[in-house]
């Protein structure tokens, strides 16, 4: 039975299968926008921009796990965006 679930495509966990699309959903925001800041306020991104706001307050929390934090400083996630902005300006 476990093999006709896995053949088509039953998810065992929604959780991680959702973390994931959102996951390749900001991979492709930033490979057509140049970066992983995704506002919560771009009308067309809302729902990833919120997503965002909740991996930056996991992370605060320490409630993300280190596979995960792995996989965001893969493609340069902003964990700060205060500060991140600050140091850009800082350094130009």
């Amino acid at each position: 039975r476990i093999q006709q679930l896995n053949s088509i495509g039953f998810v065992w966990d929604p959780w991680d299968h959702s973390w994931n699309e959102n996951f390749n959903q900001l991979c492709a925001f930033k490979a057509q926008h140049g970066h992983s800041n995704v506002s919560q306020n771009d009308t067309q991104n809302k729902s990833l921009g919120r997503w965002v706001i909740r991996q930056r307050m996991f992370y605060k929390k320490n409630a993300l796990s280190s596979d995960r934090i792995q996989q965001l400083n893969s493609i340069g996630f902003i964990w700060d965006p205060f500060d991140h902005t600050w140091n850009k300006h800082f350094n130009q």
